[in-house]
């Protein structure tokens, strides 16, 4: 018995009438009467009560009905989820990511609008610290990482640049850098207590140009944990600008470097080998990007 004497047996059971079945089947009468006796049989049960003009649904029969609408309709379902699954419409996404991407909208951005054409695929999303995403990602505990270059990654996986900004200072309001007029001279940081964030390059860059070794005196993590310090007074921080228009903390004035762009890059890494369809697809939505605002490496 298989499910094709499912949905025969149903189709007796909704017409009570072995022709008018057996045309919406597209069989024969006599082959769909030995069918569903062929399934009695199977069962040792009668399921249908049979006179020469009327068909009824025995007790048995009725109950039987129940069971095979339900087996043909979790059938129905798992076919259509496998077949949108493989097709990319269906399925779930693991997103990892740090703090940067939230605060520069890329990742709000592109969830939204991958979301709209797919909205039947289920994302998860945790912000992890930086270094961990790469192993993450090689293990399968997520499936796309949003990240703050530079980031060494293994030869498995691949990354999409997606916003390019620049570093600038954050400074204490009443700081005595902001009376300089122009672009802050990194030489003359050489004195500062610097407060680091998670990816201290610029900070280091800083320090490289202004031909000084970073004197930092703290290092809490996240972009706005770096800010608060700032804003006590514990030191300046080197940061991507767009901090500028998403976060306004009291005592934090934010003031250009000298001595030439200082970029900063978001992007997106994800696995060179990916097979699901629907992740796939979200690395494809992001690599239409226009070339002027991205770079693959």
């Amino acid at each position: 018995m298989d499910l094709r004497h499912f949905r025969y047996f149903i189709a007796v059971a909704e017409t009570l009438h072995f022709a008018r079945a057996a045309d919406k089947l597209g069989i024969a009468a006599p082959t769909l009467t030995i069918q569903i006796q062929e399934m009695e049989r199977q069962l040792s049960a009668q399921l249908l009560s049979r006179t020469k003009r009327t068909v009824r649904l025995t007790s048995a029969g009725q109950a039987f009905l129940i069971e095979a609408r339900h087996a043909v309709a979790h059938f129905e379902r798992a076919v259509d989820l496998g077949r949108r699954m493989g097709q990319g419409t269906s399925g779930s996404m693991a997103i990892g990511y740090v703090g940067s991407a939230v605060l520069s909208g890329v990742l709000q951005e592109q969830v939204n609008i991958f979301r709209k054409s797919w909205p039947d695929v289920h994302i998860g999303m945790k912000e992890y610290p930086m270094g961990q995403l790469p192993n993450l990602l090689c293990e399968g505990v997520i499936d796309v990482a949003f990240v703050r270059l530079p980031l060494e990654l293994d030869d498995t996986l691949q990354m999409y640049v997606l916003l390019c900004d620049q570093y600038c200072l954050a400074v204490q309001k009443g700081h005595a850098l902001i009376n300089e007029k122009g672009k802050v001279d990194t030489q003359k940081l050489a004195t500062e207590f610097f407060i680091a964030p998670e990816q201290p390059e610029g900070t280091y860059e800083v320090g490289r140009r202004g031909g000084f070794v970073p004197h930092i005196v703290s290092s809490p993590g996240s972009l706005l944990s770096v800010l608060v310090q700032v804003s006590l007074g514990a030191g300046i921080a080197v940061v991507p600008d767009m901090l500028e228009t998403v976060m306004d903390l009291p005592d934090v004035v934010f003031l250009p470097i000298g001595g030439g762009a200082m970029v900063s890059e978001s992007a997106v890494v994800f696995r060179r080998d990916e097979t699901s369809p629907s992740i796939k697809h979200f690395i494809r939505q992001m690599q239409k990007i226009p070339a002027a605002k991205s770079v693959v490496v």
